[in-house]
């Protein structure tokens, strides 16, 4: 795949620190083995820096691959929003929550 196109779809990519769009000057290809291209990027905004590891097909989707079921694809899914309600279930939860995963997880599941 050409370095251009690699670097376009990269300037889709917005910063994880303040949400802005990478510019394509500050994209700058590292090398690529195969179908792994290695990125550092730029942040104008915020002044990050970081690395980008990209693994690139030509032509093809990738499959996704989930232990979730349809129902909690769709609820849990990218493209969900957290809402204010869920904000308050998780803050409920936590402030009684002791830390103990094993008897979180363990307390679903059937008897034996």
């Amino acid at each position: 795949m050409d370095e251009r196109l690699v670097k376009r779809l990269l300037a889709s990519m917005k910063c994880a620190k303040c949400n802005k769009h990478y510019e394509p000057g500050h994209i700058n290809a590292l090398g690529h083995q195969d179908n792994i291209w290695f990125f550092s990027v730029y942040c104008t905004t915020c002044q990050t820096q970081g690395l980008v590891a990209a693994l690139v097909k030509d032509g093809k989707t990738a499959e996704l691959i989930t232990d979730l079921s349809k129902t909690e694809l769709s609820k849990f899914g990218i493209n969900s929003k957290i809402t204010s309600d869920d904000i308050l279930d998780m803050h409920s939860f936590l402030k009684d929550f002791d830390g103990d995963f094993e008897h979180l997880f363990l307390k679903d599941e059937p008897k034996k």
